[in-house]
């Protein structure tokens, strides 16, 4: 449901060009008067003012559909099309009242910034007056390269050029997770997995075909399949544990680390009973009932209350495993060694991120893990949880920009 109320503008003759049609400038300037009015029908035109913010057009994109002349009477109706942390994306149908006609279709993307001109955090009382965003695609829209590893085929988002980067997600997400980072370190060349089981990747159809040891080898496949000799390895939650194993097993593959919300410790022996238990849920009602039971530790209280759409992306990423990979994966956390002494051998730049309130491996514990890495730089995300990279993404993204332009 869309916050804004659909206005209804007439056109005058100074609105038209030479030849008495709406002139493509004037539109905008009807789209921009019909945004306005909805603010002032709803929490007041000094909305953004008095949060101390601004929305700044960064893209418009218009389709014209039909022409439009003086005296004629338009109907905009306006709806959030998406809302990340900063930036929202506002979609405009444009139609003539007196018979329906759609005559246009705009979508403007704005970021908001600050009396600085800096990018900077919707405030919450403009996220709540937007609404939750809708989901995203998986993939975020762009096609996914197809590699085989083993008895699957794994879908892999690749984008740009540069120094590679490798992202690994954790449990139980997908490479959407990633998305906010994809699309904004352009600088580099972004490599982003499914695991197998999970997204758009193959499923192995027994449980006990997953294992630290085969998501190691499929992220290898992966680095072979785009020609990549050695990238920086960034890994959330569980892809921190895959990581792990990527040092045991292919060290030489890995040019720099990043850890972020993960932790070098096995699970107790409380942790390995709850993995069961959880698994057997799974099997019995499917991956639904299992995220309900993990939301609360995985999102900060911030998050749950001030950014629903983070939770409905968290429930939609889940729902793309497939039960095998979930019970496999539950049963790979449980069994996990303790990778303290393989950080210790680690000689490569290295940058660890933990949210403020990540409750799972939280921020004492990051700090232990970095101690152990003889190169590492450690960071705390400021009201985050467990997933940093998706519930403070302009943060994130930011610290992993300056780690990684220090990268040779």
């Amino acid at each position: 449901m869309t916050p804004f109320a659909p206005i209804e503008l007439t056109v005058y003759a100074y609105d038209c060009d030479a030849f008495g049609h709406l002139n493509q400038a004037a539109l905008l300037t009807l789209l921009e008067r019909a945004r306005w009015d909805a603010l002032a029908r709803g929490p007041g035109m000094d909305l953004f003012d008095r949060n101390g913010v601004w929305p700044a057009v960064r893209k418009a994109t218009i389709e014209y559909k039909a022409p439009v002349y003086a005296r004629e009477v338009l109907r905009v109706e306006t709806a959030v099309a998406h809302r990340g942390t900063t930036s929202m994306t506002l979609r405009h149908v444009v139609r003539r009242v007196s018979d329906e006609t759609q005559v246009a279709e705009a979508e403007m993307v704005f970021v908001c910034i600050d009396r600085l001109g800096r990018a900077t955090p919707i405030p919450d009382e403009i996220a709540r007056f937007l609404g939750p965003s809708p989901p995203p695609r998986p993939g975020g829209g762009h096609p996914p390269l197809r590699v085989p590893a083993g008895d699957v085929e794994l879908a892999v988002d690749v984008r740009g050029d540069g120094l590679p980067v490798l992202f690994v997600h954790g449990f139980p997400f997908d490479r959407t997770v990633w998305r906010h980072q994809l699309a904004a370190l352009s600088r580099f060349r972004r490599i982003a997995p499914d695991f197998r089981g999970v997204g758009g990747s193959g499923a192995t159809p027994a449980a006990d075909g997953y294992s630290l040891a085969r998501y190691a080898d499929d992220l290898v496949a992966v680095l072979d399949a785009v020609g990549v000799r050695d990238a920086v390895v960034c890994g959330l939650s569980m892809g921190g544990y895959v990581i792990f194993e990527l040092l045991r097993r292919h060290p030489e593959r890995i040019r720099a680390l990043i850890l972020a919300d993960t932790k070098t410790e096995p699970d107790s022996t409380d942790a390995k009973r709850d993995r069961d238990e959880l698994a057997a849920l799974v099997e019995r009602q499917g991956a639904d009932a299992a995220v309900e039971r993990l939301l609360p530790r995985l999102l900060a209280p911030a998050t749950q209350a001030t950014q629903p759409e983070v939770t409905g992306q968290v429930r939609e990423m889940a729902r793309r495993w497939s039960v095998p990979a979930f019970v496999g994966a539950l049963r790979t956390l449980r069994d996990r060694p303790d990778s303290s002494d393989t950080l210790r051998a680690v000689r490569v730049p290295a940058l660890v991120l933990v949210g403020s309130e990540d409750a799972i491996a939280p921020p004492p514990t990051a700090l232990a893990m970095a101690k152990l890495l003889p190169q590492a730089q450690c960071h705390i995300v400021p009201a985050a949880g467990h997933l940093a990279p998706l519930e403070q993404p302009l943060a994130t993204s930011r610290l992993l920009a300056d780690f990684l332009g220090a990268i040779p």
